[in-house]
């Protein structure tokens, strides 16, 4: 018996692809530098991992409430509070196995058969996948370059129906690494409502605490009908933990609760606990990442540059550069796999984050400076050796 469509259709997260085929080439002896995968190359804070030793000698390892700890989930809101000063009522959030699950809940939520969110064009790769598994549709709207990738608000107006249920916002944006202005939040936020009501916006904060200019802002300082999506991966350096929240609009709660509870029952118990410590007691420990991040976002930008790559607006945060490379190979898949087995570089093809992203190269600065600048002298003399 074969799968089902929509299994067979999914498309792959070529990020992968290219880690996996990284990996294979490492079993092999080779020595390869990785550029490609969002993953943040520090150690967990140790007052992170201390809390959740704690909570296990304390026997803090069964469920928990299906919407999370309530200590967590009062930390979440001080944490926004504090923050960006808007007001979150803890029964507004639900605290998840990390962001992606996350996703997949406020979809289901949100989607009838055919129902419409718009993203960006390019954007992170996942989101039309989920949003196509649910039964939704993605509508996207491409981002220019000259404008930082930015959306338009005139031209998400334009495409808001009444199938509109949703709009998806991600600053910092992967892969652009773009941090979207308060001017331009609000105004996306503001939106006249389509026929049916106006869309939800979905705020994918993921990358919030990583901006090297202007400051993050969240959605919720200009709409409260909104859902945001944050977590502890990238900031926390917390990948491995799975853990991530839902602030949803309190007409949601109980339905995001239930697909919690039949689906994940809850977020793993260590995780949360360890996640209070995280929010409240690595301020210190996660400026000093910030501040590699920025050096080395500044090294990177300055050497792709020197090596022909084009970036018109560097990027302001998250820790990936996007880069045109089409003068070298109009095909970006074919160019990636070529660097990654002739250069050693793993780096991700623009293609994987939609046809906005075709003719480029998304690099990922979460690697030591040492490392970037080994990638560098690589990639330079992979271009004098096949493109001179």
């Amino acid at each position: 018996m074969s799968c089902t469509k929509r299994a067979e259709n999914l498309p792959a997260f070529i990020v992968m692809d290219v880690l996996e085929k990284a990996q294979a080439l490492e079993k092999e002896g080779k020595e390869i530098i990785h550029l490609e995968v969002g993953e943040p190359d520090f150690d967990t804070p140790s007052v992170v991992c201390e809390a959740a030793y704690e909570a296990m000698k304390k026997g803090r390892t069964h469920y928990t409430n299906s919407l999370g700890v309530p200590e967590l989930r009062q930390a979440i809101c001080d944490h926004y509070h504090q923050t960006y000063g808007v007001e979150v009522d803890p029964d507004q959030v639900v605290v998840t196995s990390g962001t992606s699950p996350a996703m997949l809940m406020i979809f289901n939520a949100l989607l009838e058969q055919g129902d419409e969110v718009i993203i960006s064009d390019p954007c992170y790769a996942c989101y039309e996948n989920f949003i196509t598994f649910t039964g939704g549709k993605a509508v996207r709207i491409p981002v220019r370059e000259d404008d930082a990738f930015q959306y338009r608000p005139e031209e998400i107006k334009a495409q808001i129906t009444g199938r509109t249920k949703g709009l998806m916002l991600n600053s910092p944006a992967n892969p652009t690494g773009q941090v979207m202005s308060a001017e331009r939040m609000k105004a996306i936020a503001d939106l006249a409502p389509g026929t049916d009501g106006p869309p939800y916006v979905i705020s994918d904060e993921i990358y919030h605490g990583l901006s090297y200019g202007d400051e993050d802002h969240s959605i919720l300082e200009f709409t409260k009908d909104a859902f945001v999506l944050n977590g502890f991966s990238k900031l926390y350096a917390m990948t491995g933990w799975r853990l991530g929240y839902i602030i949803s609009p309190k007409t949601h709660i109980r339905a995001l609760q239930k697909m919690h509870q039949n689906f994940a029952i809850c977020a793993p118990s260590m995780s949360q606990w360890a996640g209070i410590a995280a929010l409240t007691q690595t301020r210190e420990e996660t400026e000093r990442m910030k501040e590699k991040y920025n050096a080395r976002r500044l090294r990177l930008v300055e050497g792709l540059r020197q090596l022909g790559l084009g970036i018109k607006v560097p990027p302001t945060g998250a820790f990936y550069v996007l880069a045109k490379a089409d003068h070298l190979d109009p095909d970006d898949y074919r160019l990636a796999f070529h660097i990654l087995e002739n250069a050693g570089v793993a780096v991700t093809p623009g293609c994987d984050f939609g046809p906005g992203g075709k003719g480029y190269l998304r690099f990922s600065y979460a690697n030591s400076l040492e490392n970037i600048e080994k990638a560098l002298t690589r990639l330079d003399d992979y271009i004098k050796r096949f493109y001179s």
